[in-house]
Formats: structure tokens, C-alpha cells, sequence
């Protein structure tokens, strides 16, 4: 990975850390002799907090970009593109389609804030998300029946994702960079609702598993 100033991670992981996201590498699961609850409980837990963190720092885009160019955010759609990861729809899609496409979505902008990096390399939000995105594929990958499935972009298509932001351009480079930021903030924000919203119908059928079980 790239190397950030030591002072925008540590100021990513200190934000992350206060909103009770782990730590990267840090066990997703209780320790031993916790009786707080079932493994997976704790471990879908920490993969909600942690994208919610990093959905918590992507919301200072908005003040970033209005200090400088003084426009509205709203004039960032215009730069908006189809390789934009989509959210996942709200009824009729499920938890494993969902996961998948929340661990592609989030394989995508890795390779979009590159292209980030090149404006604005000192930007914290850049430097959380680059820190973060692994760790929340991972987990997302181990939630899912079938996270094998979740292949790793191929040099091709990482290249043919950066190539329609390639222009000569310094304030079309600087407006495309804005929109990356701008809607992986989006992104985030609809990941965070279609964890939650996955994970208690999850936990609910378990439950219902359970009592069944021992009725």
C-alpha cells in the first residue's frame, strides 16, 4: 500500500477506535470465557461498527469540498460514472447477493481512490478507507456462504477503471476526485443501513432457530 503521513492514519484509527470499530488485524470474534454472546454475534458486530466508522469519516467530504471550491456537493453528480458501485436494493435481495456486492462495491473505489491519491494524497478520508477497506472485505467475505466467490479485480479491469478518469485536465482530475469521495460516502451510508437491516433479520431467524430447537 501507499505510504500516508503518519498523522492522517493515526487521526483515521483514533476516530475509528472512539466510534468502537476494531482495530485492523484485532480479533473479530469474543475472547475466550466471554459470555456476552455467540461468536458470530460478536463478529458481525464489529463488521457493522467498523463500516460505520469509516461511513462516519467519509461524511466530512462534504465540508472538504465546499471549503474549497465553494459550490455545493450537488454539482458533483455531473462527474458521477457507471463504474460507481450501486447499492443494494431494499426488499427482494439477499443477504448473501447483498454482501457480495458490498465487498465488490468496496473492491472498486480501492482501485477508484487511486486516482484520489494522485490529487489529493494527504486526504484523510483517502488514508481510512485504504486502511479499512481490506479488514471490512475480509469480514464481509466471512459472513457469506460463498465468500470465494468475492474474486479480486484483475489488473485489466483496475486499469480500465482508472483509464476514463486519465485527462490533462487539472480541474476535471481535481471534480472526478471530489466525486469518488463523494459517493463512496453514499455508499457507505447505504452499506450501513443494508448491514443493519441484514444482520437483525439474521440474528431474528437464529433466535427463532434456537427456541425451536429447545422447546
Amino acid at each position: 500500500l501507499p505510504v500516508y503521513p503518519l498523522s492522517a492514519l493515526m487521526l483515521a484509527a483514533l476516530l475509528l477506535c472512539a466510534s468502537g470499530a476494531p482495530t485492523p488485524g484485532a480479533p473479530t470474534t469474543a475472547p475466550a470465557g466471554d459470555s456476552s454472546g455467540e461468536e458470530e454475534g460478536e463478529a458481525t458486530s464489529d463488521l457493522l461498527s467498523t463500516w460505520k466508522a469509516l461511513a462516519g469519516i467519509a461524511k466530512q467530504h462534504k465540508k472538504q469540498f465546499e471549503d474549497e471550491f465553494h459550490k455545493s456537493v450537488t454539482i458533483l453528480e455531473s462527474y458521477k460514472t457507471s463504474s460507481f458501485p450501486i447499492k443494494c436494493p431494499e426488499f427482494n435481495f439477499s443477504r448473501e447477493a447483498c454482501y457480495h456486492r458490498l465487498a465488490k462495491g468496496l473492491q472498486v473505489y480501492t482501485v477508484l481512490l487511486r486516482h484520489v491519491e494522485r490529487e489529493y494524497p494527504n486526504n484523510l478520508i483517502l488514508s481510512a478507507a485504504r486502511l479499512y477497506s481490506s479488514v471490512l472485505i475480509q469480514g464481509i467475505k466471512e459472513k457469506m456462504r460463498r465468500g470465494d466467490q468475492v474474486s479480486a479485480l484483475t489488473s485489466g479491469q483496475e486499469e480500465q477503471l482508472l483509464r476514463e478518469f486519465d485527462t490533462p485536465d487539472r480541474y476535471h482530475r481535481k471534480m472526478t476526485a471530489h466525486s469518488i469521495l463523494h459517493h463512496l460516502k453514499v455508499f457507505l451510508a447505504d452499506g450501513t443501513r443494508a448491514i443493519f437491516k441484514r444482520e437483525r433479520a439474521w440474528a431474528g431467524r437464529k433466535a427463532v432457530t434456537f427456541h425451536a430447537a429447545n422447546s
